[in-house]
């Protein structure tokens, strides 16, 4: 199955020089927050593949026009051909506007979803937009990651977790694909980038 993953930036590639032949084979799109409702509307119109997302800490407008044809994922398990996909957006509180949380209330969250994460036996793939805590975040409160992913990831093992918000132009040696324990491989979303499942 291929996956594309988005975040933080649109795509040139996609949008400016599109050609639908580019969106072929692709099984599901995926993307991590930050990016125009436009953008996402326009993918969704353009191929048979289900578009989810979750909110960056820039998507306030999608409380107003949220992107057609797209499905949020935000605090919710979606299970797509028997992929289970948890979605947990937003970032490290730092001025309190938008998509923001204390890790005290996305530990809210996560435990919220406790019941779905039981009956479904865990979850795949962890789409988030921030990443975790100490595993290719920054040092800045903005850019920190969250504990309660890494909690996550500990207990139930999925195959990948995919976030964005630490754009790969930060710094020279900011990392696109990782490994977290042996066990999932950890994708830097930013702008593009296709994942075999």
């Amino acid at each position: 199955m291929k996956i594309l993953v988005l975040s933080d930036e649109e795509s040139k590639y996609l949008w400016d020089y599109f050609e639908k032949s580019k969106l072929d084979g692709i099984d599901l799109i995926i993307s991590c927050g930050d990016l125009k409702p436009a953008y996402l509307s326009f993918l969704a119109t353009f191929t048979k593949a289900p578009v989810l997302y979750v909110h960056g800490n820039h998507d306030g407008v999608y409380d107003k026009t949220p992107p057609d044809g797209c499905v949020c994922i935000d605090d919710d398990l979606y299970i797509f051909n028997g992929i289970r996909i948890l979605g947990l957006g937003g970032c490290m509180k730092y001025n309190g506007s938008g998509y923001q949380y204390t890790e005290r209330e996305m530990k809210r969250r996560v435990r919220k979803l406790r019941f779905k994460l039981w009956r479904h036996k865990g979850f795949d793939i962890l789409v988030t937009h921030a990443p975790a805590k100490d595993f290719n975040d920054g040092e800045d409160l903005p850019h920190m990651g969250f504990v309660v992913f890494r909690k996550l990831l500990d207990k139930y093992k999925p195959k990948y977790f995919v976030h964005g918000h630490v754009h790969l132009t930060y710094k020279w040696n900011q990392q696109r694909e990782s490994t977290y324990n042996e066990h999932t491989t950890v994708v830097n979303a930013y702008e593009r980038y296709l994942i075999e499942y």
